[in-house]
């Protein structure tokens, strides 16, 4: 029985630290849909799917958030956009071969972190750190107590469920400006570290926080659906387009005899022909043009 995905928040009552947890797994299965990754790249993008989901439920307005891995190893990059309503893409660039046994430090190489958070209001900020930890978990855990200097720990969990790559995550993070005693979060963050993947990825939020938590109070918020959403469209193609020199797009043109635009994250093509050029040109509408 699979379960689509959905992002839980959650309260402990008698400490003041909230929780969250989420399952990726169609999203992850449809980020990884059109593109031949090896096993280790699949992997990295799912952790960074169910971090990007974790944080962006901990910001508290409307936009969007991008986390992504950059280096000088054969992964170059690898990067997760998502926004407040829980809709995600993702892509990858491998350049060289992948060890089966590929760490991060070897995927990546000399690299960094970077989180990009952009609010529909107010100041975009950007925060990058160094790859110090073992684990993606770790460098995120690290960005937080450099950034927000709130104790917070991120546990992720990736594997198969009916055959499937399944993903999923949970988040513990003491509340701003409250008195909580270390001891306890250590102690529940403890407690959250024994989830076994199949736990989480399998059995309903409840029973999964039931089994971590018996003996705490907890009180379990309605859930928000994570999806799979590309922000691609023929009228942000066309806009590329028309940013690019006339000569360029018509030699282009020349050999071709069409423009083929690829969007990297969901494998949409958007064809441009000469006459849709020329339409283009006239600011006519192409909108009514072909997909494939």
């Amino acid at each position: 029985m699979t379960q689509h995905d959905k992002l839980y928040r959650y309260l402990f009552e008698n400490h003041a630290v909230r929780g969250e947890l989420v399952t990726v797994s169609e999203t992850w299965q449809r980020i990884m849909e059109h593109h031949d990754y090896p096993q280790p790249v699949k992997n990295l993008l799912g952790e960074l799917l169910v971090a990007t989901s974790l944080l962006t439920a901990t910001l508290k307005f409307d936009g969007e958030i991008t986390v992504q891995l950059q280096g000088d190893g054969p992964m170059s990059l690898a990067v997760i956009n998502g926004n407040n309503k829980q809709q995600m893409r993702g892509v990858a660039r491998v350049q060289g071969d992948v060890a089966d046994d590929a760490s991060l430090k070897d995927l990546i190489g000399n690299g960094y972190l970077v989180i990009t958070i952009s609010p529909e209001e107010g100041e975009r900020y950007q925060g990058v750190v160094g790859l110090e930890g073992e684990t993606l978990a770790a460098c995120l855990e690290d960005y937080f107590m450099r950034s927000e200097q709130l104790p917070t720990r991120l546990f992720i969990r990736t594997g198969t469920v009916e055959g499937k790559p399944a993903a999923g995550g949970m988040l513990l993070q003491v509340l701003p400006a409250q008195d909580t005693q270390i001891d306890d979060f250590n102690h529940l963050a403890t407690l959250t570290d024994t989830i076994k993947a199949e736990e989480l990825l399998i059995l309903p939020a409840n029973e999964v926080l039931w089994r971590l938590y018996h003996e705490e109070e907890v009180t379990l918020y309605d859930p928000q659906d994570v999806v799979f959403t590309c922000t691609c469209s023929r009228e942000r193609c066309a806009a590329a387009i028309k940013t690019l020199p006339e000569e360029e797009v018509d030699s282009i043109l020349e050999e071709d005899n069409e423009i083929d635009m690829n969007c990297e994250y969901c494998g949409n093509h958007y064809i441009f022909d000469a006459m849709d050029i020329a339409a283009l040109r006239n600011n006519a509408s192409a909108s009514d043009s072909h997909i494939h």
